[in-house]
C-alpha cells in the first residue's frame, strides 16, 4: 500500500513539473509575441537539462509519449473533419508533394554524403526524413489563424497528407514490415459513412459527442488501423475525413478542441525531454536550419508551376517551410541513432517557421512587388474572380437560418444569392432552386476576387461567430457601405460583430422568445370570450 502511495505521489509530481514548465515557458513566449508551442519545446529541453533536480528525467517520458500520441491522433482526426477528399485529387497537391519529395531528397542527399560519415542507406533515409514538413505545426498554425479552409490552407494540408502517406510507405519499406491481409478492409470504410452519420446524429451536444470523437480517433481509427499493420495516424485522419461533410462536423471538432490542445502540449514537451544533444547534433541542426528556406523556395515555384497566384503560393509555402515530426517517427523506426539530432533540427525549424507563419500576410505584402512577376498568366480555377452578377442581397451561410432568410427575401422580390463553405449545403440549396455558390468567408483569396457590383445588403447567417466577424471586417475594408445584418446566439458575440462594423445583430434566441411570447399572446386573446353584442 505504501509502495502504491509513493508511486502515485511520484506520478503526480512528474505531471505537476511538466505542467508548470509548459505553462510558465508557454506564457513567456506568448508575452514576447511568439507562439506558446515554442515555449513548450523549450520546456522539454529545460526538463532534459534540469529535470533531475525536480525528480523528473527522460526515463519518465514514456508517459509523455503516450499523451503526445493521443494529441497527434486527435489533431489528425480534427484535420480530417475539415478535409474534403476532393482537395487531395488536385494537380498542385499530388504533383507538388511528389515532385517536392523527389527534388528535396536529391538536394539533401549529396550534402549528407559529403558531410557525414554514414552509409548510403542511412543517407537516403535521413534525406527522406528531412524532406517532409510538419503536419502538427502547420495544422495548428492554420487552425489558430482560421485558415484551414482557405485555398492556401487546403493546398498545404493536402500536400502534408500526401507527405504523411509517403512517410508511412517509407517506414513500411525500410523496416521490412508489411500490412496484414486484413488491411484491405480499409477500402470498405466508405461503406460505414451512413452508420457514422447516424451515430453523430444520435450523440446530442454534450459529453457523448466528445466520447464519439475519442472513440473514432483513438479506438476505431487508432487501435483498429494498428491491429491490421497500418498507421494509427492514418486511421484517425481517415475517420475524421469520413465525417467531414456532415453538418455537425464543425461542432464535433470544436468539442474536441481543448482536449486536443492539452494533449498536443505533451507532443512538444516530448521532443525536447528525450535528451540533450551533443556538439555534433547541434552543428547538424544549425546547418539544416540554414538550408531550410530552400524547402519553402522550392514549394513556392512548384505551386506557381501549377498556376497558383503568388500570394497563395507564398502562404502555402510558408506553412510548409519546416521539418516534420514524421521525420522523427521515421528515425525512431529505422534511424534511432539520429533521433536526438533530428529532434533539435525539427525544434529549430519550428522556432523559425512559427513567426514566419504568424506574420505571413504582412510579409507577403512587403514582398509582393518582387513575387508577383513570377506568376503565370493562367490562373488556377479556384482562384478565378467570383462574380455575384445582378444580386442585390448576399446571404452568407446556407443552413436553416440562411435558407429561411433567402426564401423570405426572394418572396419579397429581391434578387438574392447564397454562399456557403459546405458543399453539401450548397447542393441542397441548388436542388431547392436557390442560387447558391461555394465560398469560405475565412478565405483571403475569396475576398480579393469577390465582385458584387449591385449588392446593397449582406445577411450573415453562418454558425461560426469568428467567421461572421471576419466577414464584416473584410466587407468594410473593401469599401462596402451597404447594410450588414447578422444573427448571433449571445450578447457578447453580437457586440463583437457590431464593433467590427455590422449595422444590426439579431439575437436569435431572444427574438425567438419574443416571437413565441407574441404567438402565446395572440392565442390567449383569441380564446377570450367576446363581449356581448359582438357575436354574429
Amino acid at each position: 500500500m505504501a509502495h502504491n502511495d509513493t508511486k502515485n505521489g511520484n506520478s503526480i509530481l512528474i505531471e505537476a513539473v511538466w505542467i508548470a514548465f509548459a505553462f510558465i515557458l508557454g506564457l513567456i513566449m506568448r508575452q514576447v509575441g511568439l507562439p506558446p508551442l515554442i515555449g513548450y519545446l523549450a520546456a522539454g529541453f529545460s526538463l532534459a537539462a534540469f529535470g533531475d533536480f525536480f525528480g523528473v528525467g527522460p526515463q519518465d517520458s514514456y508517459i509523455l509519449a503516450h499523451i503526445a500520441h493521443l494529441g497527434v491522433l486527435l489533431l489528425l482526426f480534427t484535420v480530417g473533419l475539415k478535409l474534403k477528399l476532393k482537395n487531395l485529387v488536385r494537380p498542385e497537391v499530388i504533383g507538388g508533394s511528389l515532385i517536392h519529395f523527389v527534388l528535396s531528397t536529391v538536394i539533401f542527399l549529396p550534402g549528407i554524403l559529403v558531410l557525414l560519415d554514414i552509409t548510403m542507406r542511412e543517407s537516403i533515409l535521413l534525406a527522406v526524413a528531412l524532406s517532409f514538413s510538419s503536419t502538427v505545426l502547420a495544422a495548428k498554425v492554420l487552425e489558430s489563424k482560421r485558415e484551414l479552409r482557405a485555398f492556401h490552407g487546403r493546398v498545404a494540408i493536402g500536400v502534408l497528407i500526401m507527405q504523411d502517406l509517403i512517410a508511412l510507405l517509407v517506414i513500411s519499406i525500410a523496416s521490412g514490415t508489411t500490412p496484414s491481409a486484413w488491411a484491405l478492409l480499409v477500402f470498405a470504410i466508405p461503406l460505414l459513412k451512413p452508420m457514422l452519420y447516424r451515430l453523430l446524429d444520435m450523440c446530442g451536444h454534450e459529453e457523448l459527442l466528445v466520447l464519439l470523437g475519442l472513440f473514432l480517433a483513438l479506438v476505431i481509427g487508432g487501435v483498429g488501423f494498428e491491429s491490421v499493420g497500418l498507421s494509427s495516424e492514418l486511421g484517425a485522419l481517415a475517420f475524421g475525413a469520413m465525417l467531414a461533410n456532415h453538418k455537425r462536423a464543425g461542432e464535433l471538432s470544436q468539442s474536441l478542441w481543448s482536449l486536443k490542445e492539452v494533449f498536443l502540449v505533451g507532443f512538444f514537451l516530448q521532443i525536447g525531454i528525450g535528451g540533450l544533444p551533443d556538439a555534433d547534433a547541434i552543428v547538424f541542426a544549425l546547418v539544416m536550419a540554414v538550408v531550410l528556406p530552400l524547402k519553402g523556395v522550392l514549394f513556392f515555384f512548384l505551386f506557381l508551376l501549377f498556376k497558383l497566384r503568388a500570394r497563395s503560393a507564398f502562404l502555402s509555402s510558408a506553412s510548409l517551410t519546416n521539418y516534420s515530426e514524421f521525420g522523427l517517427i521515421v528515425a525512431s523506426v529505422v534511424l534511432p541513432e539520429w533521433l536526438i539530432p533530428l529532434a533539435i533540427t525539427v525544434s529549430l525549424s519550428f522556432i523559425f517557421s512559427a513567426p514566419i507563419n504568424r506574420f505571413a500576410h504582412p510579409l507577403y505584402e512587403r514582398l509582393a512587388s518582387r513575387l508577383i512577376p513570377f506568376e503565370r498568366d493562367i490562373r488556377h480555377p479556384d482562384e478565378q474572380p467570383l462574380s455575384l452578377g445582378d444580386a442585390e442581397i448576399l446571404v452568407m451561410g446556407q443552413g436553416r437560418t440562411g435558407r429561411a432568410a433567402y426564401d423570405s427575401l426572394t418572396a419579397k422580390g429581391y434578387r438574392v444569392v447564397g454562399l456557403d463553405s459546405d458543399p453539401v449545403a450548397i447542393e441542397a440549396s441548388i436542388v431547392a432552386g436557390r442560387r447558391a455558390l461555394f465560398a469560405d468567408a475565412e478565405d483571403q483569396v475569396f475576398w480579393q476576387s469577390l465582385q458584387m457590383p449591385q449588392v446593397h445588403s449582406v445577411v450573415l447567417a453562418m454558425n461560426d461567430a469568428e467567421a461572421k466577424t471576419i466577414a464584416v471586417q473584410k466587407l468594410r475594408s473593401r469599401g462596402f457601405q451597404g447594410l450588414i445584418v447578422s444573427h448571433a446566439m449571445y450578447e457578447d458575440i453580437a457586440e463583437r460583430i457590431l464593433d467590427a462594423g455590422a449595422d444590426l445583430a439579431y439575437l436569435t434566441m431572444s427574438e425567438a422568445g419574443n416571437g413565441l411570447a407574441e404567438q402565446v399572446n395572440r392565442a390567449i386573446i383569441s380564446r377570450q370570450p367576446k363581449p356581448e353584442g359582438q357575436n354574429g
